[in-house]
């Protein structure tokens, strides 16, 4: 069924400035980019019997509709969200005087000014404004679903849910819905991944040589930070850096801590670069670039690890399989142990996270053609001195994995 688009373009506006192209931003179809991803969802809300879903997450808005507006901020706001119908208009309810941000996205039908219950921005206004959003989304799913009224959120609070609950609508958990359809890359989503990538390798590059003895771990951090926002990518996860006796154990952010010569620094990526898409790539540098005897190692068998591991994995393996046959972790590692061996990488890490034996985790599944993912490894014996921090980003191929992360390890 067709839609007439309530959204009128400014014909009338002429940009008057320069701007300089992203990389490789001439060479991908955003028209598919944003077409197939939508499709997906559609699909697996089809697969549940699902009327429709209202996404509030940034990231999964993005996924869906390429509409993208201070995502931080709203990743602890909900002033910002859009409604996805099987068959219906796609409507992004937009944060205050912003709907110009989106007109020019064709897959979106309608914008509209977004009814925001968040105390935050309501205060004592909060318990009128939910009313109003509770109509409206009735309202819609009566407009567009008829008599399904099984209704997907990804993020919500309780006022939200138990207001949606009264009016008789089935709430479904939204994260399935999206990480399912986000699994399987299309060739314009892997182009976008490798220009992430090649920007964060940029930044690796610099880091590296810029290493030495008397800066912080902040400014040495800072340089990742740098290029991404200078190649027109948007934030990092997180700060996972640190140096010496702070990289052990693991998941220490960056400080202000003096990095001296022959430590041990290392860190992980998380960077969503350009075009949204994450380039998670986790390295250890030695000051100085001299290993001694115990940091040769540790490094050794990390490398061991990711290289046994990605070993592995092709299309159509299980999940069960590859648990059983991953590498093992020595016992006087293992208590230090990173919180997977593996995961999905997108447009932030992704489904399916898989742990180590003694963790649980997802079980059912398969590894399948157009996955991309990360294999991980961290190397510190419980009470040890200094840890490694190493991890690959693939792209899973008919028959073999592909190394979408080229810098290259170090010499040990």
């Amino acid at each position: 069924m067709k839609f007439k688009r309530k959204i009128i373009p400014d014909s009338n506006y002429t940009p008057n400035f320069i701007t300089k192209k992203k990389l490789h931003e001439d060479e991908i179809d955003f028209d598919k980019l944003r077409s197939y991803r939508l499709d997906r969802i559609k699909k697996e809300l089809v697969k549940g019997d699902i009327g429709a879903c209202i996404l509030f997450d940034p990231v999964n808005i993005r996924y869906a509709l390429d509409s993208v507006n201070m995502s931080i901020f709203n990743m602890h706001h909900l002033d910002r969200y859009c409604f996805i119908p099987v068959d219906g208009p796609v409507i992004l309810f937009e944060y205050f005087n912003c709907e110009h941000l989106s007109k020019h996205l064709k897959l979106i039908d309608e914008i509209r000014p977004a009814i925001s219950w968040d105390y935050f921005s309501q205060g004592d206004q909060a318990e009128k404004q939910i009313n109003k959003w509770t109509n409206e989304i009735q309202n819609l799913m009566n407009q567009n679903c008829g008599k399904n009224k099984r209704l997907a959120i990804d993020v919500c609070n309780g006022p939200g849910i138990l207001a949606l609950n009264k009016i008789g609508l089935q709430i479904i958990d939204a994260k399935k819905i999206v990480e399912q359809a986000r699994v399987i890359k299309s060739k314009e989503e892997i182009q976008c991944m490798k220009a992430s990538i090649e920007v964060c390798e940029k930044g690796i590059r610099l880091m590296r040589n810029e290493l030495k003895a008397g800066m912080t771990e902040n400014e040495l951090w800072s340089l990742l930070h740098k290029t991404n926002i200078e190649y027109g990518g948007e934030w990092l996860e997180c700060r996972i850096l640190s140096s010496g006796q702070r990289t052990n154990p693991w998941m220490q952010e960056s400080s202000n801590k003096v990095i001296q010569k022959g430590e041990m620094v290392s860190f992980d990526t998380d960077m969503v670069g350009l075009y949204g898409y994450c380039a998670d790539i986790s390295r250890s540098f030695i000051e100085s670039h001299k290993f001694n005897s115990e940091q040769k190692k540790l490094y050794r068998m990390a490398v061991d690890q990711i290289n046994h591991n990605s070993s592995l994995i092709k299309s159509g393996i299980s999940f069960k399989e590859f648990i059983k046959k991953s590498w093992v972790l020595p016992e006087p590692y293992y208590g230090n142990r990173y919180s997977c061996m593996v995961h999905g990488i997108g447009l932030c890490d992704e489904w399916p996270m898989i742990k180590y034996p003694a963790d649980g985790g997802q079980q059912s599944g398969r590894f399948e053609k157009n996955m991309t993912i990360t294999v991980e490894s961290y190397i510190g014996e419980v009470g040890g001195k200094e840890g490694v921090k190493l991890e690959q980003q693939y792209l899973i191929n008919e028959n073999r994995l592909e190394l979408l992360s080229r810098h290259p390890l170090e010499k040990t």
